[in-house]
């Protein structure tokens, strides 16, 4: 179609092929050049076809005949919408005033961090006058040195004078049984797992659209239970023992699972050891202070005829145990985003855990009934063949076989 001599099918074509698809400057400047090229007329039938504003295409106009802009500007320089805080002097002080009160960092240092939603601090900007909203709180916070940030663990709280002795004395004990061929282990039991079709933490790979579909609560099913995890760690071998308990964590199921791990996989790498190394936290139940503990760990040494020495960490420095980062880390991966359907298949997730370093892991189910509470009078204490080291005797102890390993150990 032709209005006069402005051919408007062309400029429609020409607008459809390349002008749509240009940014804002672009845009215009595309149809001002469609206006100069038509002539008289042009800005009407240009304006129509476009959808722009007729003052749009006479900025466009002047785009031409004015120097390029700098390469990545759109606008001039000064154009767009005045900056917030230019046309409104108190706001950048009262949005400080109103973050400050729950700031949780130190205020000398350059990063603050806030613990109010982008929401709460436009509505009490608003309240006292300003026109705000949410979206233009967020793009203030960062230039007032907030951003936001999760809760770090740093604070161990109150050291032991003798913490980093300790670890000394621990490894040096260690090299001393490692170089003697002496079986090493790390010992301490992993966070209870529901057992069901419950979240688990972590993602796995699926058919896209199609997550596993898991309970919305976590109450506890009454015929399934829960499941205690306690681990044997060899740190020579670079293998695990894990046994899987279905009841309480005592001090008993501790020492079973020890036992086991020694029946199991200790005797096959050591077939004539003399004594057993034993490292672990100062808590739980495997405590320095738990009488149930000593108790079994010394009748697994008139069991075995081994000489075992007990090492605990100092309180607060579980995480430096090794078990934490060279067994279990390496479990929770193995079943990442998988619920624990039953306790066999919790079995089976442990044993085929594995690592690029050749870890390996056994497993196996402990359903014996292990009783809470038990009580070790003084009298019973006193029967043990115990001695402490002359470094923290709390924390370092032997416990010595009575009599000759029976039989059936």
């Amino acid at each position: 179609m032709r209005v006069g001599m402005i051919d408007t099918q062309a400029i429609r074509q020409r607008w459809n092929a390349v002008g749509s698809k240009l940014d804002e400057r672009g845009r215009r400047v595309f149809a001002a050049g469609e206006v100069r090229a038509a002539g008289w007329g042009g800005l009407e039938m240009v304006s129509q076809i476009t959808g722009l504003a007729r003052s749009t295409i006479d900025r466009g106009l002047k785009d031409l005949d004015a120097a390029p802009l700098p390469k990545g500007r759109v606008r001039r320089k000064g154009g767009g919408r005045r900056h917030l805080s230019s046309q409104d002097g108190t706001l950048v002080e009262d949005l400080r005033c109103i973050v400050e009160p729950a700031t949780l960092g130190c205020p000398v240092r350059p990063l603050l961090w806030v613990s109010k939603s982008h929401d709460k601090l436009a509505v009490a900007l608003q309240k006292m006058g300003h026109k705000i909203s949410a979206n233009s709180v967020r793009r203030l916070l960062p230039t007032l040195g907030y951003s936001r940030q999760s809760n770090r663990k740093a604070d161990e709280g109150s050291k032991h004078p003798d913490r980093n002795a300790q670890f000394e004395h621990i490894n040096a004990k260690v090299v001393v049984a490692q170089a003697e061929g002496q079986p090493v282990i790390s010992v301490d039991t992993k966070k209870k797992e529901l057992i069901g079709n419950y979240k688990n933490g972590g993602t796995d790979y699926r058919p896209q659209g199609d997550p596993r579909r898991v309970k919305v609560h976590d109450f506890e099913d009454e015929e399934l239970g829960k499941i205690v995890p306690y681990g044997v760690y060899d740190l020579s071998a670079n293998a695990g023992w894990v046994s899987v308990g279905i009841t309480s964590d005592t001090a008993e199921f501790a020492v079973a699972s020890i036992r086991r791990w020694f029946n199991e996989m200790g005797r096959e790498r050591y077939p004539h050891p003399s004594a057993l190394t034993i490292t672990a936290d100062c808590g739980g139940s495997n405590g320095a202070r738990v009488r149930l503990w000593k108790v079994e760990l010394q009748k697994l040494a008139d069991a075995t005829g081994l000489v075992i020495h007990v090492h605990h960490y100092p309180p607060g420095t579980s995480k430096w145990n090794k078990i934490e980062h060279r067994l279990f880390c390496h479990i929770t991966q193995t079943w990442r985003g998988r619920p624990l359907t039953d306790r066999l298949a919790v079995v089976e997730l442990i044993a085929a855990t594995t690592t690029k370093t050749g870890l390996k892991v056994e497993s196996a189910l402990d359903t014996r009934t292990y009783q809470k509470g038990i009580k070790v009078s003084d009298a019973e204490m006193k029967t043990l063949d115990i001695t402490g080291d002359p470094f923290h005797p709390e924390w370092n102890y032997t416990i010595r076989p009575r009599s000759a390993p029976s039989r059936s150990s």
